[in-house]
């Protein structure tokens, strides 16, 4: 069967690929950024993952607001990126897990989680950052599959929901009939809204509590409403839904291996974990 190796969360916001495709990892702004992420790519090279999973969601560039799924899952043989208005240049695509992801499909809708099923699908910063981060050379050495959360239009799933559909992404990946090295990964977020009256919004002791607790108590957000997390992380802060998801994958226990929060990034606040299964 399967192993889970480990799970990453960490922070997907546009200004990194500029950054990226401008070189700025040493600028004095940056680089109290990047810097974080190398504790986790030297695990990477060491823990050798084949396969990642990552929970991310769509800020518009495969689905949009006249059709907005719940959940969402990508079966497609590989996931290209497109140019977001953002001016992040186009990276490589991305070669899809097709037989983990038709088990996922497959073992989520027995565990009565409706999905929509993406046969061909696109993918836009939310995902591809986060893989540049870990992997700078973007010569991706995993496949992928691609499962998408909505955090953009209201009704939005429960933090409880998503948590419990994280258990169940673990459950399906721990049941595949594979010998591979599966790692989750979790991306948005922290604290941060956009636009409104709180435009420019942080919550600083809401992020490190919500960090802590995915080592300690991690449903303690699960017993938040939708309505209360905004209030304490902002209208785009609610991305922590794919950390809680993520979390939720890797099981009872986790060892924390790497975390990196830093002010400001944009006008985000940016966090990064690394944490490991407990058997």
């Amino acid at each position: 069967m399967a192993h889970i190796i480990g799970g990453i969360n960490t922070s997907h916001v546009p200004a990194i690929g500029r950054a990226i495709h401008r070189g700025l990892q040493d600028d004095p702004y940056w680089k109290p950024f990047f810097d974080g992420y190398r504790p986790v790519q030297h695990w990477l090279a060491e823990a050798r993952p084949d396969v990642v999973v990552v929970f991310y969601n769509d800020h518009g560039l495969n689905f949009f607001l006249d059709k907005m799924p719940t959940f969402a899952i990508g079966t497609a043989p590989s996931y290209s990126n497109a140019d977001e208005g953002w001016g992040i240049p186009q990276v490589p695509a991305f070669t899809g897990e097709q037989d983990l992801s038709w088990h996922l499909v497959e073992s989520l809708t027995e565990a009565e989680f409706d999905l929509t099923t993406c046969q061909e699908m696109v993918v836009d910063h939310a995902f591809t950052l986060p893989m540049a981060l870990l992997w700078p050379d973007q010569a991706w050495p995993v496949k992928v599959v691609p499962i998408c959360i909505n955090t953009v239009q209201f009704p939005l799933p429960t933090a409880a929901r998503c948590w419990k559909l994280g258990q169940a992404v673990g459950r399906a990946i721990r049941s595949w009939a594979s010998d591979a090295r599966v790692m989750v990964l979790g991306t948005g977020g922290l604290s941060h809204q956009l636009d409104g009256e709180r435009a420019g919004f942080i919550n600083k002791a809401f992020d490190l509590q919500f960090m802590d607790s995915l080592v300690q108590d991690p449903t303690w957000a699960t017993r938040l409403s939708i309505h209360e997390l905004v209030e304490k992380a902002g209208t785009q802060g609610i991305e922590l839904l794919m950390w809680l998801a993520t979390r939720g994958a890797l099981g009872e226990s986790v060892r924390e291996l790497h975390r990196n929060y830093h002010i400001p990034i944009s006008n985000t606040a940016s966090g990064l974990m690394l944490l490991e299964p407990v058997a």
